[in-house]
């Protein structure tokens, strides 16, 4: 028996190569996108350890080539889910009474079975099969994925290690139980790196977990399912799970067994299953977690002191970086009428540096949307705005679904704080600005507040630093994330940990103590060493 007393320390980020020319890590990197785009993967259930061909199948396609099948997946239905269930329950006893270190050894190799093994391939396949660029693959389907695995053991650590006091003839101790019953992970398609961490949280927590992935994602999802059957998670702990969320969660909330649910996603989805939950409340052995990072209609606010480079440098970054489809990316601007010339020149000059294409040619800063919903929503937006009075289209404004669903970079000036764009999530490459009066500024901060049912990131530039210290008061609860003189997108874990509140979720801050506090259930233990042999209390004696 090992009764070493284990501690692991706060790790360091994990270092993101720049697949410069001529670098190893570059030929490495092309060599790994060959090997993929000249195969077509069958992608199977995985229900108690044992791989599941239900026979309907579906594709996965290059978003950026929507003819060539990268995937074949197969779906689970009804019958599917009730056995992974089944699996998950089974395995539960097993699991949550394996010692914690042993969990955090599956973690951390999880983390080098990334970085030293898979790096190329998982960036190769979140490259075709989300497309993304090199540099947006690298910083989070590799560096980010890993960190999660390194941090949670960290966290791990800590939490384990919050312990009460004791007095004397008394021990005191808290027991970290896992939730009694299984987890429900759905997943994006943007980040393999929450693909990764949704469902591992609480695997590594030591629960048992049912993975709902994304269809449009589930190249890179299956190579992370194969490594994490390879770093040691035991059959049934995670069942992975393709298919229709519809009918998956259909199962899921009517199942008594159901313990939490850990998602990412749209606010729409996330408020249905948490619904789903309220009316199912009856059925369930305990009240299920709910743990939700949604949607966001992310602001930048420029004061008139700003850096207007500086101001454009952030907006092509943090509005077209992967097309604009991340919860984090700056979907609207507020701009002082002072500085838009300026402004307006920096960002044009950038914009028609912009290549637009494959991911595969390294050049393109913007590739394409998901899928053709996506193209049809961001299209459906530009046309709006082409033919309202109260906007116009400064740059971009086309789209071309023919090969790709490639939708240009595109700038929407509008005279209404309130217009459509300004106010709702699109999820594609379309930033929105409103010119505002400078002697306006606090209204403007008041505006950008209450325009948005979101509360997700955000961001202020200025030199001003009476104008920033304002506007941190004002936006307190407009972002989770707030930056200053900085993009909205790219948090790290460890650094800005990740979540909003209002419709932008719960707020629980993946890759922290925080996050992982939601996957267990305490339990205090006071053990008397001497207990009292009679009830009866000294103020209780005569005089």
């Amino acid at each position: 028996m090992n009764n070493a007393l284990f501690r692991f320390r706060r790790p360091e980020n994990e270092h993101s190569m720049s697949y410069a020319p001529g670098c190893p890590e570059r030929a490495l990197l092309r060599e790994a996108i060959k090997q993929i785009e000249s195969e077509t993967a069958e992608i199977p259930l995985v229900i108690g350890g044992e791989e599941v061909y239900t026979g309907d199948t579906g594709r996965v396609v290059m978003p950026h080539d929507h003819a060539h099948t990268l995937a074949v997946y197969h779906k689970a239905g009804a019958k599917e889910m009730e056995r992974a269930i089944k699996a998950a329950t089974a395995a539960h006893e097993r699991w949550a009474a394996t010692p914690w270190t042993e969990r955090a050894a599956i973690s951390l190799k999880i983390a080098e079975l990334v970085d030293k093994k898979y790096r190329y391939l998982l960036n190769a396949a979140t490259m075709l099969g989300q497309s993304k660029t090199v540099w947006q693959a690298e910083i989070e389907a590799a560096s980010e994925t890993i960190d999660y695995f390194r941090f949670t053991v960290h966290c791990m650590d800590e939490l384990y290690g919050d312990q009460p006091a004791s007095e004397e003839g008394v021990i005191n101790s808290l027991e970290y139980r896992p939730l009694e019953g299984f987890v429900y992970a759905v997943t994006p398609f943007n980040f393999t790196a929450i693909a990764a961490n949704l469902p591992m949280a609480p695997v590594i927590m030591g629960n048992t977990v049912v993975w709902k992935p994304a269809t449009t994602s589930l190249l890179s999802s299956w190579y992370l399912m194969k490594i994490f059957m390879e770093a040691g998670v035991p059959a049934g702990v995670l069942n992975f799970m393709p298919g229709p969320g519809s009918v998956g969660s259909r199962v899921v909330l009517n199942h008594k067994e159901l313990a939490g649910i850990h998602f990412t996603g749209s606010t729409q989805v996330f408020n249905s299953l948490w619904r789903g939950v309220a009316e199912n409340l009856n059925k369930y052995v305990s009240y299920p977690r709910l743990v939700g990072e949604t949607g966001g209609k992310d602001f930048l606010v420029m004061h008139a002191s700003a850096d207007a480079k500086a101001v454009a440098a952030a907006l092509m970054r943090g509005a077209f970086e992967y097309q604009g489809q991340k919860c984090s990316a700056t979907s609207r601007a507020y701009i002082p009428a002072s500085r838009w010339d300026e402004l307006n020149a920096e960002l044009g000059a950038m914009l028609a540096e912009t290549r637009t294409g494959d991911p595969r040619d390294f050049r393109n800063f913007v590739c394409a949307v998901i899928d053709e919903a996506s193209f049809d929503n961001c299209m459906d937006y530009i046309n709006y705005a082409k033919n309202s009075p109260d906007a116009e289209i400064l740059y971009g404004g086309a789209g071309d679904k023919n090969v790709g669903y490639f939708v240009q970079p595109t700038v929407i000036k509008t005279t209404d704080p309130h217009f459509r764009s300004m106010e709702e999530e699109i999820f594609g490459p379309i930033l929105t600005v409103y010119v505002y009066d400078d002697a306006r500024w606090t209204e403007t901060l008041r505006l950008c507040d209450e325009t948005s049912p979101y509360g997700l990131t955000g961001s202020v530039f200025a030199a001003d630093r009476a104008a920033i210290e304002e506007a941190k008061s004002l936006l307190r609860y407009a972002a989770g994330n707030f930056y200053i003189n900085d993009k909205t997108t790219a948090a790290s874990v460890g650094l800005q940990p990740f979540g909003g509140s209002r419709a932008s979720g719960t707020n629980d801050k993946a890759g922290t103590r925080l996050n992982l506090s939601r996957w267990v259930s305490p339990r205090t233990i006071k053990e008397n060493l001497l207990p009292p042999r009679d009830f009866k209390y000294p103020y209780m004696m005569e005089d």
